[in-house]
């Protein structure tokens, strides 16, 4: 794969899972990353102690992205510290717990719509001057297989939002590609090591549906953070707007 030194990348949600894989997968790759955490300072400490053990430059920025003026503060500070973003990883996002519709109130509608898709907009808005003035960048959206099939019980929030994040993916691609910025999704089904199934899935629950996956087996963070990288990368040069399923055969179309 194509090197990505002398780049910096901005990963949300990279305490852990899936987004420690990315930031680790990028530095593999020679790219200094800033590590952007909500609460999960610990988690964050470490992926930065590891990609300093690579010899990249890497920081953790704290940062509520369901709120304007922290996304921004968020993109300020890190292009502050490294100088410039050339890679965003919209990754930060949860399903806060389920529900049905005639559960659901107002409030936890909000708040899931806001984590999963609100944030991916406040953050695109605020690094595409940058990328627009040096008429280059990527950007990755985290979406998931439940933009497709509507999620497990009391998902229905969770999957409208990632929807949404796909739907997003494709726009704001053809707004940005003339100014030479890619942007794209990737759509991962079931993920073992990673708090959203520890959290919400029940263990024989994940065991069952291992079973109905062509390819035996659950997806690990870094399976989706290979992806990620190519598609931060000069390999992926000619897609725009595309989402990949990660997904072991679950969804093929």
């Amino acid at each position: 794969m194509t090197k990505l030194a002398g780049q910096i990348g901005l990963v949300t949600g990279a305490g852990s899972g899936i987004g420690r894989a990315t930031a680790l997968r990028l530095g593999e790759l020679g790219m200094d990353v800033a590590v952007h955490y909500f609460r999960n300072e610990e988690g964050a400490k470490c992926t930065v102690s590891k990609l300093r053990e690579m010899g990249r430059k890497a920081d953790a920025v704290q940062g509520d992205l369901s709120q304007l003026d922290e996304a921004r503060e968020v993109v300020r500070n890190v292009e502050e510290r490294f100088g410039k973003i050339d890679v965003l990883v919209n990754n930060a996002g949860d399903l806060v717990e389920r529900r049905t519709l005639t559960e659901m109130t107002e409030e936890l509608w909000r708040k899931v719509i806001d984590l999963n898709l609100t944030s991916a907009f406040f953050c695109t808005q605020a690094v595409a001057p940058g990328m627009i003035a040096r008429r280059s960048g990527a950007i990755v959206n985290v979406s998931s297989l439940a933009a497709h099939n509507g999620g497990g019980p009391g998902a229905f929030a969770y999957a409208a939002a990632k929807g949404g994040l796909i739907s997003f993916t494709k726009a704001i691609a053809k707004e940005l590609a003339p100014s030479g910025i890619r942007v794209n999704a990737v759509a991962p089904a079931l993920i073992d090591a990673t708090h959203f199934h520890e959290r919400y899935t029940p263990r024989q629950s994940f065991e069952n549906t291992i079973k109905t996956i062509p390819l035996g087996r659950a997806g690990t963070p870094e399976d989706v953070a290979r992806v990620i990288a190519f598609l931060a990368s000069e390999d992926s040069a000619y897609l725009v707007g595309e989402t990949i399923d990660i997904t072991g055969g679950m969804h093929v179309r």
